[in-house]
């Protein structure tokens, strides 16, 4: 495959860049300074650059394309391995993974990823260490539960009391940065006026789908992974079953359909009639996620509350 010189293809490791641009293979430091020189030669070349979505170590990157204006798009890395493996790229390191990423961009020109602005970003990071210590109570609760031992019992009550009081901290944390943001405060209300969601839903849609609003329908429950996938093969129909997407995204939205079929007439209906209909509950409840996930799509384009 020719891949022309406007397109970058980027693997993104904890401390260096892999980067294949030009025909050319390259390779920098995951620093702001060493990416300085590179960004302005691809605003100046108009490039279009694509990497794997590597948590934290892509974030030094993101940055310095959000400010050049260069267009770019974070990728599943399981979808670029899917690529990588139908376009010939058996073999895996991290140059191979570069010039990949950059037949991908060449061959597919995925859609660009939303620049998260700093208020976003800030709410992302407290969202996600608030996960991380809820996670930490449950698995504390488990082992309270577990014990016979009054030494252990008394520490992890400690323990679960201090957790309490920092997730308790995080919250009103969270609702300061969102009050104090008028982008972020403006859309958390336009999502909390939805059957259902509740400010934890709110927040985790906020921080972690900025495409809301951005998307078709259908688009957007891949994206989460709330659509689901068939399994057909000859004269076989298989079963259709949803994977991969946002997992958090999904997980906020999951607990909104619960909360919704209880006080929303509309989607109580919706899933009595599937449940008449045999579905599972499971099933019923990510088709009510699918169809909240839906109306908010719907919501942040129009930029009006629910009706």
């Amino acid at each position: 495959m020719i891949i022309p010189p406007d397109v970058v293809g980027i693997d993104v490791s904890r401390h260096r860049l892999d980067i294949f641009h030009a025909g050319a293979a390259m390779q920098i430091a995951n620093t702001p300074e060493a990416l300085a020189g590179p960004v302005r030669t691809w605003a100046a070349a108009g490039a279009f650059v694509l990497f794997e979505a590597t948590g934290v170590y892509d974030g030094m990157l993101r940055r310095a394309l959000a400010e050049a204006g260069l267009p770019h798009a974070r990728v599943n890395p399981g979808r670029a391995r899917d690529f990588a493996r139908a376009a010939g790229f058996l073999a895996k390191t991290d140059p191979v993974d570069a010039r990949m990423l950059a037949a991908m961009a060449t061959a597919l020109r995925p859609a660009q990823t939303p620049v998260q602005n700093a208020d976003r970003e800030a709410l992302t990071a407290l969202i996600r260490r608030r996960d991380q210590l809820v996670a930490m109570r449950a698995m504390e609760r488990t082992r309270a539960s577990e014990t016979r031992d009054a030494f252990t019992r008394t520490d992890i009550e400690a323990h679960l009391g201090w957790l309490d009081q920092r997730i308790g901290d995080l919250d009103r944390t969270i609702r300061t940065t969102v009050r104090d943001s008028e982008c972020l405060s403006r859309y958390a209300a336009l999502l909390r006026t939805a059957p259902g969601v509740g400010p934890v839903a709110a927040h985790v849609l906020t921080a972690l789908l900025p495409e809301l609003g951005q998307r078709s329908p259908k688009t957007i429950a891949a994206l989460v992974g709330l659509a689901p996938l068939n399994a057909d093969s000859g004269q076989k129909r298989g079963q259709r079953l949803i994977r991969g997407g946002r997992k958090r995204v999904r997980d906020a939205l999951y607990m909104a359909a619960l909360a919704a079929v209880r006080c929303n007439p509309a989607l109580a209906a919706f899933y009595a009639r599937l449940r008449n209909a045999g579905k599972a509950a499971k099933v019923a409840l990510i088709a009510v996620a699918r169809k909240l996930l839906t109306a908010l799509n719907a919501m942040i384009r129009d930029n009006k509350p629910f009706a």
